[in-house]
């Protein structure tokens, strides 16, 4: 029959079939025929594989083409590259396995620098960032469906062209949510923003209560939480401190101060898979914030080789870090599992082998269920 999914099955079974393809094939099985493509980019397709226990976590980075390998000059000198190229790589934890997204369309120059990565359902979310060119803030958002393949260019971001800001995403909401960072004149700012992904609309939030440049931005227990930062007066002194937009309370609440075990960069901070937020000390430990926003507690001892330019992306059941151990090192990466191991004992790290091509240094991640 014409609207068999696969002919001579029954439709459950041809379904089962279906919900087995790994993800990194979908836009070839969508392309076979329109009962395909309407099946797999349907929400039923995908909460039934997760019921099953067939999503995957996916890892996508902002992450810089390797640099070309220089020889030394007759003095001894090594020259470097005066500009990278960033791009979208992704990894899936349960294989090891890397691949490259696809460029977003009419931007040869790579990724913005700085920019910000969301994961809502199936469709990854770019936000701002700065020209690779001229370094100016962008407000541009692009938007990139992993099941179909294609980009698209989303609404631009309202108000000044903000840069270091913090940035979230919410499943339920299906929306990003701005906040903090600072304007072109150097300006750390206190508005706030959330982008409806479906309707391509952004929304106003309330003001936060304190001007937070480079700040760090995580979404948990129905509530966008803004941690760290500083103002324009202290520039690069960090605070500890931490604001909460209740999204059903569509208001922010009291500034909580001493959420942040350091006055440092926050931008390791992650929420992992069990809800609970993960971050990593520059003393060289990644950290758990107890439930009930209590102390925080040491899980792992990063590796000597994982010290400078870290990043971190969690996932239900793990987190990944990377960075170097000096400036201009290599870049090398390390997954520790957060179910392994009883009670509240140190974790156990692997390290992830790092082909050339994605040895790049990452300026941000995300992580996708699919």
């Amino acid at each position: 029959m014409e609207d068999e999914l696969i002919p001579g099955l029954p439709q459950e079974i041809a379904r089962e079939c279906l919900i087995r393809v790994p993800f990194d094939a979908f836009r070839t099985v969508q392309a076979v025929c329109k009962l395909w493509k309407h099946d797999l980019e349907s929400a039923s397709f995908h909460r039934h594989r997760k019921s099953v226990g067939l999503d995957r976590p996916v890892v996508v980075l902002a992450q810089s083409d390797p640099a070309p390998v220089v020889a030394a000059s007759a003095n001894g000198e090594k020259s470097y590259p005066s500009r990278l190229l960033y791009r979208l790589a992704l990894f899936e934890p349960t294989t090891g396995a890397w691949s490259s997204l696809p460029p977003i369309p009419g931007r040869p120059h790579g990724l913005p620098l700085f920019c910000q990565l969301a994961a809502v359902g199936r469709e990854l979310v770019v936000v701002g960032g700065w020209d690779p060119r001229t370094w100016a803030a962008s407000d541009e958002v692009h938007v990139y469906d992993l099941v179909s393949g294609a980009w698209r260019r989303g609404a631009p971001m309202p108000g000044p062209r903000r840069s270091f800001f913090a940035c979230a995403a919410s499943e339920e909401r299906a929306a990003v949510f701005v906040a903090g960072g600072h304007d072109e004149s150097k300006n750390a700012l206190r508005s706030a923003l959330a982008y409806d992904v479906a309707a391509d609309a952004w929304m106003q939030l309330p003001d936060m209560a304190r001007q937070r440049d480079e700040c760090r931005g995580v979404f948990a227990s129905g509530g966008f939480h803004v941690v760290g930062g500083y103002p324009t007066e202290a520039q690069g002194q960090f605070s500890r401190s931490a604001e909460t937009f209740d999204v059903a309370a569509w208001r922010w609440s009291a500034v909580e101060e001493g959420r942040l075990e350091e006055a440092a960069c926050p931008r390791t901070c992650v929420v992992g898979g069990d809800g609970r937020v993960y971050m990593c000390r520059q003393a060289g430990q990644a950290v758990v914030l107890e439930e009930g926003g209590g102390a925080w507690r040491r899980v792992a001892e990063l590796p000597r080789e994982v010290r400078v330019a870290l990043q971190m992306v969690a996932w239900e059941g793990g987190f990944m870090v990377l960075g170097s151990g000096t400036q201009r090192g290599a870049q090398v990466a390390y997954i520790v599992d957060i179910e392994s191991g009883e009670g509240k004992g140190m974790k156990k790290w692997r390290k992830v082998e790092l082909q050339r091509e994605y040895s790049g240094h990452v300026q941000a991640g995300c992580c996708f269920h699919i």
